[in-house]
């Protein structure tokens, strides 16, 4: 059985560590791609896994594009190496649309999957993939005038992965919420939001309706304080071991139903905390398309509480 982890570019050494440490052998490097005799296993820094590779010669692109098309409809290919004829074997694949998602929407469906041409001559694809989206990359519609910050882009990422978001009237708090981007999207959704930070928002993410602007530490803050909510989020920058004991604070105290916070990697990638948030029952840790030197860590609940 063979696998492939796509690296999300720029992040192939995070990658790279972590599935030594997860004892995956990689048999193969096809530029970001590296490639494994294994059944899968969750990767955080997988923008894309290709699950149950085949591997196939080919004779000619004609014969490429028909055994794809042989195996299913939709398929994103990946071209580190011989772009022009991976090119001419897409253009005879039917059109898959990449056009810019309007948030908040339902992840695509379909199957779709991915392929790239090992050499010239031979084939490696995968029917069955991880993400949604052509090579993990999902562009939005993006807003340009109203939130304060492109914050806003990860966290539409995060909600449409997760195919859920907080709904009107819903009860959400925001920890390190300044300048408000996130604040702002949950807002507009209808939310009620509790934005937590010393620093002040925007005024205009401020003078938004159901948004309470508490200016307090996220870390020095009692849950109790705060009370129920349906959804915690957090941006806040800290250390990623220092974020796992607020979670846990959290869902120590019963009072959060559904979790979304940033893992962020202030100089090296401390994968012990990465693995320690995967390791969260029913927890998923991703690098966002739109992530930086940091991960994101969802806790889907088991419904929403009645506002």
């Amino acid at each position: 059985m063979t696998t492939a982890y796509l690296a999300a570019e720029g992040f192939e050494p995070q990658l790279e560590e972590e599935l030594r440490r997860s004892g995956v052998p990689v048999r193969a490097r096809h530029g970001r791609l590296f490639i494994s005799d294994m059944p899968a296993i969750p990767a955080a820094w997988a923008a894309n896994i290709w699950r149950d590779c085949v591997e196939r010669p080919i004779a000619s692109i004609g014969e490429a594009a028909k055994a794809l098309r042989v195996i299913q409809r939709n398929w994103a290919v990946y071209a580190p190496l011989h772009h022009r004829r991976a090119a001419l074997i897409q253009e005879r694949l039917p059109h898959v649309s990449a056009r810019p998602v309007a948030f908040p929407a339902a992840a695509p469906t379909a199957p779709l999957g991915s392929w790239t041409l090992l050499a010239s001559d031979r084939l490696l694809a995968a029917a069955r993939c991880s993400a949604p989206f052509p090579n993990g990359e999902v562009a939005f519609v993006k807003d340009r005038e109203g939130p304060p910050s492109r914050a806003y882009l990860k966290l539409w990422e995060a909600l449409v992965r997760l195919g859920r978001w907080p709904q009107p009237g819903q009860r959400c708090v925001d920890l390190g919420a300044a300048p408000g981007g996130w604040t702002h999207v949950l807002a507009r959704l209808g939310a009620r939001v509790v934005a937590v930070d010393k620093a002040p928002l925007d005024p205009e993410v401020m003078a938004m309706a159901g948004v309470e602007w508490r200016g307090e530490s996220a870390f020095a803050l009692d849950p109790q304080s705060i009370g129920p909510v349906d959804w915690l989020f957090s941006d806040v920058i800290c250390y990623p071991g220092r974020l796992l004991r607020l979670v846990e604070r959290w869902r120590a105290a019963g009072l959060a139903r559904n979790f979304v916070c940033t893992l962020k990697f202030q100089g090296t990638t401390d994968h012990d905390a990465a693995a320690a948030f995967a390791a969260i029952e029913g927890a998923r840790v991703m690098h966002l398309h739109h992530n930086k030197h940091e991960l994101t860590f969802v806790l889907p609940g088991d419904g929403a509480r009645t506002p």
